[in-house]
């Protein structure tokens, strides 16, 4: 099989192997800001990579994010680029052992740690990257491509930029961010701090996605305290707070609510963990919907449920907190489209057909965006994300870099105040 080389590709495959390398991965379960501290290990080196690139106002904030320009070359507005340093927390991620396949030839892709096999089978979109330099972990642990492909194609595009001062652009500012995968990426004070007109996360899969619209998200988590007593002299006494977790859970509508079994336009109620035991339970879930009144709908149900235990058994206490997390970016994108339109014009340009379909998800976009900083979600080309078969191509991420490039060169023919 001959072997797809486009440009960009040499860099984009070093930058990807060494940042995923580092483990980066954000835990929900901490308070601190960001939420590990080996999220630093990343930050710090991008701030390194960064400087000695030649960008300028290189930042690495109190709340974690790291911000930079690049001057601009011409008139127009500033534009912003984001990307996620965390790795999720649902899969191992410690001893990332990136491997690169190249020339890829269409057949099965195995692992050296795991007894798994990767194949156009059980991920179709691989099939269509014969040729192609892809990019897996060994079986052990994801890759980490969510976000650190982001981060390679903005780090990749900086460079060229900054390489090549004739190119004509307006002020750019980068921004990278902790805590994405938790919910926790967008801190209050990023809008202001990064001072764009509007701005894109590169947090997107198949090539081509230009997205503006996710899920409405809620976090709720369920404490549920039963009475403690000894096995032995328990009767009558006892409550085990297990038991009426595990009827929470059977009470609750998992044939047509959960996310194994919707898909399109579907919200789910989603059962994320539960800890404890017969004294004290706790259980976390998240909520997602696309409309406000489905999202409410969810929420509503699991009070339901929690009031339906907590009446059958008074003696235990059922406590149940609902934070909102983030709503779906495309009640405030559709009251102005020009930064999507920008970027559906600059993925033609390279010469992809775009296509916008909503996330089943949410990206740092979907905050800035409720908190003015208008923000769509373009594609990256990872693959099978959050598992041990994560993958990427670097021709995707390349093609991605391109349309980075095409939307800056655009960008720099709008007005200034846009």
């Amino acid at each position: 099989m001959t072997q797809i080389h486009t440009p960009f590709d040499d860099e984009l495959e070093t930058r990807l192997v060494r940042y995923a390398a580092i483990d980066s991965q954000s835990d929900q379960d901490s308070a601190s800001a960001p939420s590990t501290a080996v999220q630093f290990d990343m930050l710090r080196l991008l701030v390194r990579e960064l400087t000695e690139m030649g960008a300028e106002e290189v930042t690495l904030t109190e709340y974690g994010a790291v911000l930079a320009t690049l001057p601009a070359t011409a008139p127009g507005p500033t534009v912003a680029f984001l990307a996620h340093v965390d790795t999720a927390p649902a899969y191992h991620a410690t001893g990332v052992k990136p491997r690169v396949h190249r020339g890829y030839n269409g057949g099965e892709i195995s692992y050296p740690d795991a007894p798994l096999t990767l194949s156009p089978e059980n991920s179709p979109e691989l099939g269509r990257k014969r040729g192609h330099t892809i990019i897996t972990a060994s079986g052990a642990t994801l890759l980490g491509a969510d976000d650190k492909a982001g981060v390679a194609i903005l780090m990749t595009a900086a460079r060229h930029l900054l390489s090549h001062p004739d190119l004509k652009h307006g002020k750019i500012r980068l921004a990278f961010t902790p805590d994405e995968e938790i919910g926790r990426g967008v801190d209050k004070r990023l809008p202001a701090d990064i001072g764009a007109a509007f701005a894109y996360t590169f947090d997107g899969s198949t090539v081509g996605e230009i997205e503006y619209e996710s899920f409405s998200a809620d976090g709720a988590v369920v404490k549920i305290t039963g009475v403690s007593a000894h096995p032995g002299w328990a009767k009558g006494k006892l409550v085990n707070a297990l038991y009426l977790a595990a009827q929470l859970i059977q009470s609750l509508p998992l044939a047509t609510m959960t996310p194994e079994v919707t898909e399109g336009r579907d919200g789910f109620l989603h059962l994320t963990d539960m800890t404890g035991n017969a004294a004290e339970v706790t259980l976390r879930f998240i909520l997602r919907d696309f409309e406000r009144a489905g999202l409410a709908e969810k929420g509503a149900a699991l009070r339901q449920a929690c009031a339906a235990i907590a009446a059958a058994e008074p003696r235990a206490r059922v406590e149940i907190a609902i934070t909102p997390q983030y709503r779906n970016m495309r009640y405030w994108l559709e009251q102005d489209m020009r930064p999507v339109e920008l970027a559906l014009q600059a993925c033609r340009a390279i010469g992809i057909e775009p296509v916008s379909r909503p996330i089943r998800g949410g990206t740092d976009g979907s905050r800035l965006t409720e908190m003015g900083l208008p923000t769509p979600n373009l594609f990256t080309g990872m693959q099978e994300i959050h598992g041990p078969l994560e993958w990427i191509s670097v021709q995707d991420m390349a093609t991605a870099t391109a349309l980075m490039l095409k939307i800056i060169e655009n960008a720099a023919a709008l007005p200034p105040a846009t």
